[in-house]
Parts: structure tokens; sequence; C-alpha cells
């Protein structure tokens, strides 16, 4: 069942730099961001829309019938583009939870997505995200493949003590791959976007450690899989093999 307290905000911009036009990119007849919007939709955990500063981008979603909100070109990160549009679509304050979709994702299951709801179950949680075991040995020392360090808090649930681009923790055991999926407590994602980047976010890239270093708390749902992230060419040609596949063709 859709819940209107929940919004799921998708954040689309043409300026990346490794694939021009990422969002428009065709994948089997559909441009990319519709592929995202449609996996969106199907997770029914709530009213679904595009946050974009691109017109193209706005026209090919309303083009699927989905949404679109048009915001600011120069946002610094997806978390102050979704909170902008989050202000264009509900001024009056009714949405309390924001999850946040990134746009480059056309495989993410509509199951984990809707998973990431369930940490925020328990009201000491301020942000919830997921991330699924590491089975690949190669990937656990890829600095592009982002660690999520946790301590287990219930069964498939960690508490977020760091995020990392090294291999850890340290020693035997699982390790497991974060997936840039988030969902905010409203008056998380607007304390958040407020802070300035903090210093180990700068150091390790990552944006979600700015909230850690306010002291704010992730909650980690743990999955299965994880989606495709398309950043180059080859990535795409991947997404459209996956895709066709799903498909049967």
């Amino acid at each position: 069942m859709v819940d209107s307290n929940v919004l799921v905000l998708i954040p689309a911009r043409m300026a990346a730099t490794r694939l021009p036009g990422k969002p428009l990119a065709d994948i089997g007849g559909l441009p990319m961001i519709v592929h995202v919007l449609r996996r969106a939709e199907a997770a029914c955990v709530g009213p679904v829309a595009v946050a974009t500063d691109s017109i193209d981008v706005a026209r090919a979603v309303e083009k699927a019938g989905g949404r679109a909100i048009m915001t600011k070109a120069d946002h610094a990160s997806g978390s102050d583009r979704i909170f902008e549009a989050l202000g264009h679509i509900d001024p009056a304050g009714q949405v309390t939870t924001v999850i946040n979709v990134q746009g480059d994702e056309p495989t993410l299951a509509p199951s984990d997505l809707a998973a990431v709801l369930a940490p925020l179950d328990d009201p000491a949680v301020d942000i919830a995200t997921i991330a699924a075991e590491i089975r690949k040995i190669e990937d656990r020392s890829n600095p592009n493949v982002v660690k999520v360090v946790g301590t287990q808090v219930a069964p498939g649930r960690l508490r977020a003590l760091y995020f990392t681009r090294a291999t850890a923790p340290f020693g035997d055991g699982p390790l497991y791959h974060h997936i840039g999926l988030y969902a905010f407590r409203r008056a998380a994602l607007a304390r958040f976007v407020a802070l300035p980047p903090s210093p180990l976010e700068r150091r390790e890239k990552l944006e979600q450690l700015r909230a850690l270093e306010a002291g704010m708390r992730i909650d980690v749902a743990c999955v299965e899989t994880v989606p495709l992230g398309v950043d180059t060419p080859e990535d795409l040609e991947m997404a459209r093999a996956i895709l066709t596949s799903d498909r049967g063709c």
C-alpha cells in the first residue's frame, strides 16, 4: 500500500562527467531514468517524483506518466536536490519520510527499495540505508565498492559505525557492500543538508560520513542483491544486457 507520509525522490542531473546525458541513456527503448522511476513505483511505498535541473529529463519522465520537479542546477549533491524538491512538493510538511533513490541504478529491486524503511521503525534511527554481503573476493579490496562497518542490532540489521573505501573490518567474517539508497526522517534530512562537509567525508569522498560525524544514527537493512550503478559506457551496456534478459528477450 502506498503511504502518503513517505515520498520517494529520484535526483537526476545531466552533468555527469563520465557518461554525459546519463539519465536519458536508452535502455531497451526507454531512458534510464524511466527504468528507475518504474522500479521505484513498483515498490509501492509512497508517491514517486524525479527531481531534476533538466527540462529534457522532466519531459521524458512526464511522457512516461511520471512526475518531475524542476530544481536548481547548482546543487552539490543529490541530497540537496531532493531537499529542494521536498519543499516544492510538500511545503506544509505532511511527508515524514523521504527516500533518496539514485537515478543511475536501473536494476534496483523494488523489494530492496521497500526494505530501507524497516530500520526507521526504531525511533532512535535518523537515517536508514541498505547493504549486501560481499560475495566476490575482488570486491573486498575494490575502493569503488564502499563498505559499511556496523554492529548487528537485530537479524538482518546493522547500526553503521563507519563507511569506507578500504577493506574493513579486518579479520575473518563478512564484509558488506553499501548501496547508496537512503530513507531520511524529514527532520534528519533538513539537519543533514544544513551541515558543512565533514573531514572524513572529504577524505573518503563519502557524503554519509557527514551524518555519522555529526552524531546522527544510520541503520542498515541487509538485502541480497547489489544493483548495477551506471557510471561508464561499459556499465550502460551491462545494464542493457541485464534488462533485456529480465524481459526474456
